[in-house]
Formats: structure tokens, sequence, C-alpha cells
């Protein structure tokens, strides 16, 4: 496998997302970098901003917080995803408990279904205009392998009552082609779809008058191997350099490129997605909910309902692990990276309980984050890659 690690790239092309550029897109809070600051967050995307705003919030004597994004704020994976608030009740249990066990699938599970609901109170506190839309998300399957593995899943998985099930509404082979050709199964459980560009920028440009300084066009290049004689880090951009108490990484798929001890832990996936728009002569198809087909293992589409008749079509891989708390033999260094395509239904509490865990100085135990998305030294030293492996696999079938 070729090396994966590389940095954003300039010039890239521009999203729907990004096609009303809010003021603070191209921004820096001052002409030149500060020398140092308490908090040094890398990445401006969901991640980087929610950090920031929980690190602001609620805080009388917040730290000096500087944001360094490589391209414009929010023009990375946040800015180019479905803004598909889907999270994960049901499908993956059976698989992480065989991994993980009961109580760590559970707590997955749960921590993911209580994301739509908190996303959807952040916007009514916070007055974000970002088209947030309370829905229920419908998958299903036309693989007829891959449905009757699903079918057996979810069976055992209603049968043995560990996971809370209420939500999800199950409909077998008889009935569900009533609402897609071809559908060999069919589950709906409640999810959200959102602007997310306009999300992150609310939440940018609030701790940006909170006292953030804000640099876009401001690639970081490295960070210092090992701390400064004063416990610092030094971390250098094109521009300069600055000295931070703390880093914290919100650098998703390029991560690699600037903490190599995750090189083929995080690995960047080319994804699709576009927006189809209705022609003016033609009425939008009624679409009550958000739609995933699975086609096979691991490999599905989405498609989103816009509230302007346009749509919203994606593909994704199946989800593994984030990368979230403190960096292992690097003190005062701190990650949320990793979604593999499934950030939006994850972000926004990891990023809470993360930085509630910075102020305090507390432990990564002390969070309601689930225990696997732990970064730990065995995890970093392992070998096995399910992302790479499912690569392969999948290259290897294309040619067959």
């Amino acid at each position: 496998m070729s090396d994966q690690s590389f940095a954003p790239v300039p010039n890239s092309i521009t999203p729907f997302w990004r096609t009303e550029r809010h003021p603070l897109d191209q921004h820096r809070s001052t002409p030149d970098l500060p020398a140092e600051c308490d908090i040094l967050i890398v990445g401006a995307g969901f991640s980087g901003a929610a950090l920031a705003h929980f690190l602001y919030k609620d805080n009388p004597t917040p730290p000096s917080v500087v944001i360094l994004e490589a391209r414009e704020a929010c023009s990375g994976a946040t800015g180019r995803n479905g803004g598909h608030l889907k999270p994960d009740v049901y499908l993956n249990i059976p698989k992480h408990i065989k991994k993980y066990g009961v109580k760590a699938a559970v707590e997955v599970a749960n921590f993911e279904a209580s994301q739509v609901l908190a996303v959807k109170e952040l916007v009514e506190q916070e007055k974000i205009d970002c088209d947030f839309v309370l829905t229920r998300a419908c998958d299903a399957t036309v693989d007829e392998g891959l449905a009757k593995e699903i079918d057996a899943a979810y069976a055992e998985l209603s049968k043995s009552g560990v996971a809370n099930l209420k939500d999800v509404h199950y409909t077998p082979c008889k009935d569900a082609e009533r609402g897609l050709k071809g559908a060999l199964n069919c589950f709906t459980f409640t999810a959200g779809h959102i602007w997310p560009y306009k999300m992150v920028m609310h939440l940018l440009q609030g701790v940006v008058n909170k006292g953030a300084n804000l640099q876009t066009m401001t690639p970081v290049t490295s960070i210092s191997e090992t701390p400064l004689p004063d416990n610092r880090w030094l971390v250098t951009t094109d521009r300069g350099s600055i000295k931070a108490k703390k880093v914290l990484l919100a650098t998703n798929g390029y991560t690699p490129h600037l903490a190599p001890r995750f090189k083929d832990h995080i690995v960047p996936v080319r994804g699709i997605c576009s927006r189809i728009v209705i022609p003016k002569d033609k009425v939008a198809p009624f679409l009550p909910q958000t739609y995933s087909i699975r086609h096979g293992p691991s490999l599905y589409d989405y498609l989103i309902p816009r509230p302007d008749g346009s749509i919203v079509v994606g593909g994704a891989k199946s989800d593994f692990m984030p990368y979230v708390g403190e960096v292992p033999e690097k003190p005062n260094q701190v990650i949320m990276a990793g979604f593999s395509g499934h950030g939006m239904p994850l972000i926004l509490l990891c990023a809470k309980a993360l930085a509630q865990m910075v102020k305090d100085g507390g432990a990564f135990e002390d969070t309601n984050i689930p225990s696997v998305f732990k970064v730990t030294k065995e995890r970093l030293d392992s070998t096995k890659n399910e992302i790479l492996d499912g690569l392969q696999r999948e290259n290897l079938q294309s040619k067959l």
C-alpha cells in the first residue's frame, strides 16, 4: 500500500455546501500568527469548530485558542459530505458484540442514537440557520445474500434484548418492496439532515466573537517530535511557528501527515457525493425520509432530499472506530479523528466530552465517550487494518 500521509491539496473542487460563502471562509483574526497560545486546534471542520465551541461555552475564563486551517474554513470532509445525521442503531451491533463485547457494542449504539437530538438542541439553542430537518432514515437491502444475513442478525439481536430497538421499525421482505423497488428488507429510525457548512461556520463565528484566533490558509507542516523544555509543543506552519501548551488534532484523514503514529490506522479514502437538481419544468418527487440502499457488504448509496427539491446522493463504506482522546506518549496532545465517513452522528458529543476533559484535566474514563474510541498504545501498535484489508478485497473483487 502506498504512503497514505499527505496534506490538503490547494485549489480543491468547490462542493455544493460551500457555494454560499461565510465571511469567515478565508479569515485571519490577526495579520501574523500569535507566538504562543494555551490551546491550538488543527482543523476548522466540524470537529475543530465543535471543540472550540465547547471550550468557550459556559467558561468565564477561557484559554487562549488558535485554530489553524490549511485551506478555507470547513473545506475538508465536513464541507463535502452528505449532511446526513444517521446513527447506526442496529446494523453493526451484532458485529461489534463479537469484536468488543455486549457492553461496548451497546455503548456505541446508544452514543450514536443520542447525537441526532443533541445536534437538534444545539441548532435550537444557538439559533443556527442550517436547514436542520428531523426525520427518519430508511435502510433497504437489495442484495439477497446480505439481506438474509442482516435479517438473521436482527432477529437474534431482537431476541437477546441487549439493545434498545424501540425506535427501529423493521419491514421484512414480503412488504419491503412497497417502498423501494427490489428491496428485500427495510429498517427505519430517527435521523436528521443538515447544511453542515452553515452549522460549522456559525460555531466558528461564535468562538471568534469570544476571542478565538482563526487562521485559514495556514497549513501546518509539522509538530515537534518531543515537547520543548517548557513542556509546550512547537507547531510549524508555512507562515511561522506557534508554541502551544496543548495541541488538539481535528485533522481526520490528514492526521498521519502530522502524527506519523496514525499511518495505516487513519486511512483517507476517496468518496463520491453529488447534488442532483430537479429540472425547472419538473416536480420534485415526494421523499419524506432519507434513504440508504445496501448493494452488498460494506457498500451502499445514500439519498437525502433537500428542502429546495434537490437530492444529495453519495456512497459510503462500513464504519470503523474513530480515535478520540490523548495521544499515547505525547503529553498534552489530543486527537479526534478517523471517522471513516461517519462523523456527523459522532462528532458533536465526542467534542463536548473531549473539551470538558481538556478543561478539567480529567481522564478519558470519566467521559461518556465509548471506551472503544479511546486511543491506546495497543491500537497504534496493532498491524491489523480493516480499512486497508477491505480495500484490497474490493480491488480483488472488481477484477473478477
